[in-house]
């Protein structure tokens, strides 16, 4: 049996990786599709005060006019207020009583020393008062129920028959004890006032508050009453073309929108309804990919980054299909701005403002008042991608954030008037989803990581953390070769000066420059820079093993930064820093050495690639410049204006600039900014009154 090559994985997936995207982007339609709503959906829009520009809408089947949500509050307030508090008449209650208290009687006439003759008298005659009082009923007062009334109605339930009892009627406890004070009379006073604290003691309410019965016959009240008011007939005109949406209109129009809805969730057939879904989604994403195609091939033709897109796309609109069948009150609490915010930080303002624009397009089509929503979302993207050019701060997020909240609010506030014409009008709690969607796009801060981590993107958040120089790796460059470090911080501050005229990512240079010498730290003596004596090693090694270790460094920084996890970008300036040149100086000192040998100049030789853009070009020819400069002996204008000509110009007729898409004006700026800090850095005065 053949053994299975090592890297045959990776092999075919070079192989077949035309093909992986569009397996990705046909996965993320009918991911998307599968979970969206599948009911038709609704054709017309309509906002209140608005003028109906369609034809007359007739309704082609009959349907009740649903109440809208303050008059259906306002039905069950009334429904409540007429539903009286339940109390129960408890019979048994006088029985306990009535045990208790003849048992305590006897005790408290002995203890209290009384005639017997008057005992039975005083406890017949109070007994007879207090079964009365019992049977006319105490009642446990709810301050609830009294609402700053001293009495109020209850549906008071005997025997399974509820009757209508005001309080009044009833004695609370202190009314009872009042009457019996009144009522009861004793020839001694001592026996009478015995009586009366026995009594006190012993009156409990008879007359309870069912409370757990209480709200089942307010839920069945509630449960009872009618949402419609009014039926709107087949073959009936819902709105005439150019009539205002009014209230009733508005009623009409929205009760027919649910009904149809409600019943074209089985009348419709969905396999057609996932059908149209598909072609729209799949028509969209296409558009990405033409897109991508056209202005970011690198993108296109890396199947990380665009799965990163796809899956953002994706994760949205399966919020929002979340948010729908939960019926969240508010489509508006997805952060929708969360995607331009991360799709600027990780690539750039143009695919993040395209790619936002995609998904809100999608998802109009499954919420209500699509134009509204189209219209909020758009402006507030914008303003998002226009508020966040470079995150380099952290509070960056925080100023993106209240621009938003902004935009949000001026849409809404000019909504609101064009809609209602008055403030007063205005419900502002439905701002609210707003509030909540821009606190949680500030999520976007810790994905941006999670997706640099998982996609190997680089933002220019991690740019700056790698261009701090307390970098352990920076900070071991600094100790093993002081002079390599020296020199990285000149070449970072010519490329970034340079790329910051021309135009590119300057903080991508900073970083590349700073790592693209790192290889060095493995043999710092062998680089002039570093060498602090006139001895120098290459003086006893054959002129190819010096250019080999030269040459080396560029191997072991790639190794270094990759064993350190550094993103592939900044390793692109390790790999190019010195195109396919050739070691010069041991080249030529070869040839003069040793002229009768053979020379294979590929010893010579670095092993490429040549830059292949604009930050990777600029690096090169700074560190050229900038490593020569430290040979000048007189470092004037006129030497310096050499050095600069004479290196860049070499570096053209080599054709290592060929792959950049540095143009002569570039070049022409990018000469002038060296020749301008060299001149700052070596102290150079330039002599006006020669030039003039």
């Amino acid at each position: 049996m053949a053994k299975i090559k090592k890297n045959s994985h990776r092999i075919l997936y070079r192989k077949y990786s035309s093909n992986i995207k569009y397996i990705m982007m046909a996965l993320t339609v009918l991911i998307i599709t599968f979970f969206l709503p599948k009911q038709p959906r609704f054709r017309y829009e309509f906002q209140k005060g608005r003028i109906w520009l369609n034809k007359d809408l007739i309704s082609p089947f009959s349907f009740a006019i649903l109440k809208t949500g303050p008059q259906v509050n306002t039905d069950k307030k009334d429904a409540l207020a007429n539903v009286l508090p339940i109390y129960r008449y408890d019979h048994e209650l006088f029985n306990n009583v009535e045990e208790a208290y003849l048992n305590e009687f006897d005790v408290k006439w002995r203890g209290n020393a009384f005639s017997d003759e008057s005992k039975e008298p005083n406890k017949a005659a109070s007994l007879r008062l207090l079964k009365s009082i019992y049977d006319k009923g105490i009642i446990a007062v709810n301050p609830k129920h009294q609402k700053g009334r001293k009495y109020y109605d209850v549906s008071m339930l005997d025997n399974n028959i509820a009757t209508t009892v005001s309080t009044q009627d009833v004695y609370t406890v202190q009314s009872a004890l009042d009457y019996f004070n009144n009522t009861f009379t004793s020839i001694n006073l001592k026996e009478k006032e015995v009586v009366m604290n026995l009594i006190e003691d012993h009156l409990q309410p008879n007359i309870v508050f069912d409370e757990k019965l209480t709200a089942i016959v307010q839920d069945n009240t509630i449960n009872s009453l009618s949402t419609t008011r009014g039926m709107v007939q087949k073959g009936e005109v819902i709105i005439a073309k150019n009539n205002v949406i009014d209230d009733e209109a508005f009623q009409k129009l929205q009760s027919f929108k649910e009904t149809y809805e409600a019943q074209t969730k089985t009348i419709g057939d969905s396999k057609l309804v996932y059908l149209g879904q598909i072609l729209l989604v799949a028509f969209v994403l296409s558009l990405q990919m033409v897109f991508l195609y056209m202005f970011r091939k690198d993108i296109f033709a890396d199947n990380r980054q665009l799965s990163l897109l796809l899956l953002v796309i994706t994760t949205m609109l399966l919020a929002l299909t979340w948010s729908i069948k939960l019926n969240l009150p508010s489509v508006y609490y997805i952060p929708f701005c969360i995607v331009p915010i991360i799709i600027r930080i990780l690539f750039d303002t143009r695919l993040a403002l395209y790619l936002h624009l995609l998904v809100i397009l999608i998802a109009g089509f499954f919420v209500p008042n699509s134009f509204e929503f189209v219209f909020y979302e758009t402006t507030a993207g914008m303003v998002a991608i226009y508020s966040i050019r470079n995150l380099i701060k952290r509070e960056q997020l925080l100023l993106s954030a209240m621009f938003i909240l902004t935009a949000y609010f001026i849409c809404f506030l000019g909504i609101a008037l064009l809609r209602e014409g008055s403030f007063q009008e205005i419900e502002w709690i439905n701002f609210v989803p707003f509030v909540i969607s821009v606190l949680l796009s500030l999520l976007a801060y810790p994905l941006i990581y999670a997706f640099e981590r998982v996609f190997g993107i680089t933002s220019d958040v991690a740019l700056i953390e790698l261009t701090n120089t307390n970098n352990k790796l920076l900070r071991e460059l600094a100790f093993k070769a002081p002079g390599t470090f020296q020199h990285s911080l000149q070449v970072a501050n010519l490329a970034e000066a340079a790329i910051f005229k021309i135009g590119g990512n300057s903080l991508l240079v900073r970083a590349g420059a700073l790592y693209h010498d790192i290889g060095k730290i493995e043999n710092p003596q062998y680089f002039i820079e570093n060498q602090n004596t006139s001895l120098s090693p290459h003086d006893k090694l054959p002129y190819e093993q010096s250019a080999q270790i030269i040459i080396k460094h560029v191997h072991k920084g790639i190794e270094i930064t990759r064993r350190h996890q550094l993103p592939e970008s900044v390793i692109d300036f390790i790999r190019t820093h010195h195109g396919n040149t050739r070691v010069d100086f041991f080249y030529q000192s070869f040839l003069k050495n040793s002229p009768e040998k053979f020379v294979d100049e590929n010893i010579f030789r670095y092993p490429g690639p040549i830059p292949f853009s604009k930050e990777t070009g600029v690096l090169m020819l700074a560190d050229s410049v900038e490593a020569a400069s430290r040979s000048i002996k007189n470092p004037d204008a006129q030497n310096i204006n050499d050095l600069v000509e004479r290196i860049i110009n070499y570096k053209l007729e080599q054709n290592q600039l060929d792959n950049c898409d540095l143009t002569l004006k570039d070049l022409e700026t990018i000469k002038l900014i060296f020749k301008t800090m060299l001149m700052s850095i070596y102290h150079v005065r330039i002599d006006y009154l020669q030039n003039v």
